[in-house]
């Protein structure tokens, strides 16, 4: 008998999984891996719960059904904090209008409620499908993918995987990376009574502030992908001096650079590096880069004419999605790390991206029943009996 989405089912799971706050830091995802332990293993999924760290884990439920491919269902169970400027308790779910409120409700705690129940639906029709389903939850994606990365590099071979993330149930098969290099550049101290005596770090680090935009208008963002967009360099934090009366010694930029598919990380890296010494010969600039701060990765894309992601559009498109894409994300996630293991995926998920990360924070509840039908027939498209 074809099973369908259980919107109140779904709804119940994703009140639970909202009322569990996962904010990330410090994570915290164990309650959320319970839960999904709980409701998993009596369908006869096995379950696999690695705790990294305390309170830090990553959960695998596993269903054999026979001989053929591997295909990983893959979301995160952190959120990003609450914040400030809800109008709703962000860890409880409210309805109104439709739209299921509460953080992580759309990223990606709608998502991960929606894969189980596409795991119910197949775990009662294994005529429909062969082959091994994986629904894979992971930690720590909203700060460096700790999570993700730990996973693959154990993980058996998977040959397809979708990654949960707000796409209005369209397909994704790019994202963009990134990378943040943390720069100090560095002055001579002096009384601030005679600051000809020092060498000012924050008047240095403003010719290089200056030079990183123009590197930014100039280049960077003439590289250009079809779905992700243009590349992008910028300043996203600044911190310098350590005394009101001390003339600075080292004043510290946080640069953000935006690869998109193509890139290559290394040369990206030597790009950093050459404005840095760019901007010593043109200006007496003396910056070094203190490190790399953690970030969810690097960029990946699917090509279209790979059969995950032309059935995706098939089945986007049967289940109302009227336009299925292909798009591509302008941030990252963690379907870089499958895919580096040697996954074919994409992205889709309930809920938009417009909404993630801010205060009131919701996903329609029109979009649940419909990605649950998605995940599913996707596993039965490209698993076939």
């Amino acid at each position: 008998m074809t099973q369908t989405p259980d919107l109140e089912r779904m709804k119940h799971d994703l009140a639970a999984l909202i009322a569990m706050p996962s904010e990330n830091p410090p994570g915290h995802e164990a309650q959320v891996a319970d839960y999904v332990a709980a409701r998993l293993e009596p369908l006869g999924f096995v379950i696999t719960r690695d705790e990294y760290a305390p309170g830090r884990v990553n959960i695998e439920a596993r269903l054999d059904n026979g001989a053929g491919p591997v295909f990983a269902l893959n979301t995160h169970m952190d959120v990003v904090p609450a914040g400030t400027g809800w109008t709703h308790d962000p860890f409880v779910m409210t309805e109104v209008d439709g739209r299921l409120y509460g953080r992580g409700s759309g990223d990606c705690k709608g998502s991960l409620v929606c894969m189980m129940e596409a795991g119910r639906m197949l775990a009662a029709e294994r005529d429909r499908w062969r082959g091994t389903l994986l629904l894979v939850f992971v930690a720590d994606e909203e700060v460096a993918s700790e999570g993700a990365r730990r996973y693959v590099k154990t993980a058996p071979h998977i040959d397809f995987v979708i990654v949960g993330e707000p796409t209005a149930n369209t397909t994704y098969a790019a994202h963009k990376g990134s990378l943040r290099p943390l720069v100090r550049v560095h002055g001579t101290p002096a009384h601030s009574g005679t600051p000809d005596l020092g060498d000012n770090a924050i008047y240095r680090a403003a010719a290089l502030v200056n030079m990183v935009a123009a590197e930014h208008a100039q280049v960077v963002r003439h590289i250009e992908h079809p779905l992700v967009g243009a590349a992008s360099l910028t300043i996203t934090r600044v911190s310098g001096g350590h005394a009101d009366n001390v003339v600075p010694q080292a004043c510290d930029l946080l640069l953000d650079r935006r690869m998109v598919p193509g890139e290559d990380e290394d040369a990206v890296r030597a790009g950093i590096t050459d404005l840095l010494a760019r901007a010593n010969a043109q200006e007496g600039v003396r910056a070094e880069i203190l490190e790399f701060r953690p970030t969810t990765g690097g960029a990946v894309e699917t090509p279209a004419g790979h059969a995950i992601v032309r059935k995706s559009l098939e089945v986007c498109r049967a289940n109302g999605v009227a336009d299925p894409g292909p798009f591509g994300f302008q941030g990252a996630c963690d379907l870089v790390h499958f895919c580096n293991a040697g996954a074919a995926g994409v992205v889709i998920g309930p809920g938009v991206l417009e909404v993630a990360h801010k205060a009131d924070e919701y996903v329609p509840e029109a979009d649940l029943p419909v990605a649950a039908a998605i995940y599913r027939d996707m596993i039965i498209a490209m698993m076939g009996a």
